[in-house]
């Protein structure tokens, strides 16, 4: 009953990430989605899978998505689907039906009940300590990489955005001054 509960809220979660308007929220539901495949995958005894999907699928992809989305512009998307609608259901509805004729079956079931046994602490620091710091050492190389991305050449307020600010206010006051020496002028 879990594994099809979880199969159920993961194709929520995907429909979610299909249906949303904006990117950065079409992100994150593809981020819950990747997590929780990555839950199904460890229950099904696919440890090392797992474990790559939740820290590349759910992680360094999401940050991926979200750097580039922020880098871009998150603008609604208003188009029209490429395949007809009913191609896309039809698809969908027979990718569900396979699914659950492959989930539902008793004796998966009956085998993943028995590999979901072992303590969470046995799998990761015993059996799979190695992967456990070669995956802490891919997301801790891939942040690295974003934040040299994001890294500025020059300082905030020495920026060209900060120079054009400046260059405004210099003409809005000699414009001020002008005006308040032409009234001065003009009083006289």
């Amino acid at each position: 009953m879990l594994l099809f509960s979880l199969v159920v809220v993961t194709l929520i979660c995907a429909v979610q990430a299909i249906r949303a308007k904006q990117l950065i929220t079409s992100s994150l539901w593809l981020a819950l989605v990747s997590a929780l495949c990555s839950v199904l995958l460890f229950m099904y005894g696919a440890h090392l899978v797992a474990v790559i999907e939740l820290s590349v699928g759910a992680g360094l992809v999401t940050v991926l998505f979200v750097f580039a989305i922020n880098m871009v512009g998150d603008d609604p998307i208003e188009t029209k689907p490429v395949p007809p609608r009913w191609l896309g259901m039809g698809l969908a509805l027979l990718f569900i039906f396979l699914l659950g004729w492959y989930v539902l079956p008793g004796s998966i079931v009956s085998s993943a009940s028995a590999v979901v046994e072992q303590p969470m602490s046995e799998v990761l620091w015993q059996q799979r300590g190695i992967d456990l710091v070669v995956q802490v050492v891919l997301i801790f190389s891939g942040v690295l990489g974003l934040l040299g991305l994001l890294a500025e050449v020059k300082a905030p307020l020495e920026g060209s955005v900060a120079s054009e600010v400046l260059s405004r206010r210099e003409d809005e006051m000699k414009a001020m001054e002008s005006q308040y020496l032409s009234g001065q002028e003009t009083s006289r």
